[in-house]
């Protein structure tokens, strides 16, 4: 159960400004250096490659020039992963941040890890066993913002309209956070007619069951759908275009995937949630190097996150943003995560003139 106490996004700023005298020890030269071990869980959300890879990498250098940083993805391969880790420890890896592929199963593996004297960062999924610190979201807040926006674009059928919800894979926590938050919204307001579990976030397996659930509904009886994130969104997209369906109905998704902005130009995808990966990057190396170092990753957080084996993780938890075509600019543009030109491709031209985005 997540404990709030006045989380704000400066909590990444704030592990920036930990005092790092000394690489791999307080003991040794400030040249010194050590392996920071970084395993994502999947090639299917784009994310993970194009962003969170990239930044961390590139942040532990910054910090540490000295350190190393040893990658590995389990391309959602449970067990994959648990060898990862391992492997990782085993080569002498001082500090590892997961995310893990499923937070249940790669239990074992952290509890060895920490056995061998290595510390796990959790990013983004609370894994289970004894973590060190977690660097995420509030999930549920995420649900929420995706429930009220789906409201919003549903507008005179959001009393009493038939929804269905694709939900992420419920081998992760963060699944069943997003859809309690969503519902936590929608209860009482629309009727969920479907709801579906994504195997993966795989778009394949979202296109699959949004066809069942249009077989079994009808084109014309669906009036939003609740996407736990763009992944899920596209083959949602697809499948109602496959059925025929030309006046979508709104359709969310999270984690602002260059081609989900694009299809919210076009209107085929009503919304996303533009999580700050560049800050939640910077916060998950700066608590590796700072753990890395021998100091206390609670003296720069201000929360705690309770997993079902560990109480108290010391835990940056950022701020997330719900954008639909009126926040492209001011959420994305503005803050550099993509320049006009490059969502706009000379077959969107028109539609982004008509959203406003021309710089």
């Amino acid at each position: 159960m997540i404990r709030r106490q006045h989380v704000v996004a400066v909590l990444a700023a704030a592990l920036l400004a930990i005092p790092l005298v000394s690489c791999g020890g307080g003991q040794q030269p400030a040249r010194d250096g050590f392996t920071v071990g970084l395993l994502l869980p999947s090639r299917t959300v784009p994310r993970w490659e194009h962003s969170d890879r990239p930044l961390i990498e590139a942040q532990v250098r910054k910090l540490c020039p000295r350190c190393t940083v040893e990658y590995a993805n389990a391309e959602s391969d449970v067990t994959r992963q648990r060898q990862q880790l391992v492997s990782m420890v085993t080569k002498g890896a001082k500090v590892l941040i997961l995310d893990a592929a499923d937070t249940r199963a790669v239990r074992s593996s952290v509890q060895e890890a920490h056995r061998a004297g290595v510390k796990v960062i959790a990013y983004d999924r609370l894994a289970e066993g004894p973590i060190t610190g977690y660097v995420g979201f509030d999930a549920a807040h995420i649900g929420r913002l995706q429930g009220e926006a789906l409201l919003e674009g549903m507008g005179r059928r959001a009393g009493g309209g038939d929804v269905v919800m694709m939900n992420g894979d419920p081998s992760g926590p963060n699944a069943a956070w997003y859809k309690k938050g969503a519902l936590a919204v929608l209860s009482g307001k629309v009727r969920i007619a479907r709801s579906y579990d994504t195997l993966d976030w795989s778009t394949q397996n979202a296109h699959g069951n949004m066809s069942a659930a249009i077989a079994a509904l009808g084109p014309d009886r669906i009036d939003g759908v609740l996407a736990a994130n763009d992944s899920i969104a596209a083959g949602v997209v697809a499948a109602l275009k496959s059925a025929g369906v030309t006046k979508l109905p709104p359709v969310t998704g999270q984690d602002a995937d260059l081609d989900a902005v694009r299809r919210i130009v076009k209107g085929e995808q009503y919304m996303t949630v533009y999580k700050p990966f560049k800050d939640q990057a910077a916060a998950a190396a700066a608590m590796a190097v700072a753990v890395g170092r021998g100091e206390d990753p609670a003296d720069a957080t201000t929360t705690t996150t309770d997993s079902p084996t560990t109480t108290g993780i010391p835990s940056v938890l950022l701020t997330a943003d719900a954008v639909t075509v009126d926040d492209i600019e001011r959420v994305l543009v503005d803050h550099g995560v993509y320049t006009v030109a490059r969502i706009c491709t000379p077959q969107l031209r028109a539609a982004c003139d008509r959203a406003g985005l021309t710089g």
